[in-house]
């Protein structure tokens, strides 16, 4: 069947992990608490805190302890949906004020234009929140992306290596599976969405090979019609 929709993962596949775990971690992990102490009291902010008090099942955490329960997360890079949630709430002080901007390879800048503009339907399935997505992508050093997307996906769909996951955002896009083509560099996620049907296409940047998928070194590489 012809691709008609490409998933793709952001970390390792259209952005470098580095800056996630170099940059945006670290960013949020200093402001993090400030932040919290700050707008504890906002319902949108005051909900992400009462998830992290059930999740951890300390009902009656105090706003530090929330804290150092948030700062442990980040520690063990747990992928937590209100952690998530909170993060990008920081970063989008941070793009706004200037003080980040979100890092997309050169290639996958080029690719993803063409691809919208050939008529590709674009998608992103990332662990990050959607408002991160929506701020790397919004806010990247190759300027505002985010007009390529036709919608975004994160942990609330269910996690990326569970097959479940990508056939509830198979019916969410409303594509039939291989008519989809999903992008990672983790194996275990194209593994979980080739096995919900999709056509899979492995990252492989730093070398080596993904067993089970095709593999390229760059979306410059990637030919959906191929698929």
């Amino acid at each position: 069947m012809t691709i008609k929709a490409i998933l793709t993962d952001i970390e390792g596949t259209t952005s470098a992990v580095s800056f996630v775990f170099d940059v945006l971690f670290p960013y949020a992990k200093q402001h993090l608490p400030e932040f919290v102490r700050e707008h504890a009291a906002e319902p949108d902010v005051a909900a992400q805190l009462q998830a992290v008090r059930d999740d951890s099942a300390e009902p009656d955490a105090s706003i530090e302890r929330v804290i150092e329960i948030l700062l442990q997360w980040i520690a063990e890079d747990r992928k937590a949906t209100p952690l998530k949630a909170l993060q990008g709430m920081v970063w989008q002080q941070g793009y706004q004020a200037g003080q980040l901007k979100g890092h997309v390879y050169p290639d996958a800048v080029e690719a993803l234009k063409n691809w919208h503009q050939a008529g590709y339907a674009l998608y992103v399935y990332s662990s990050g929140s959607i408002q991160a997505q929506k701020l790397i992508f919004g806010c990247s050093e190759a300027g505002d992306l985010s007009g390529l997307f036709s919608g975004y996906f994160d942990t609330t769909s269910g996690h990326k290596r569970d097959q479940a996951s990508y056939r509830s955002i198979t019916s969410k896009i409303g594509q039939p599976a291989e008519a989809i083509l999903f992008l990672s560099d983790i194996v275990e996620e194209l593994d979980a969405a080739q096995l919900a049907g999709m056509a899979t296409c492995a990252l492989v940047r730093d070398g080596g090979a993904l067993e089970g998928h095709p593999n390229f070194s760059s979306f410059a590489a990637i030919e959906p019609s191929a698929f």
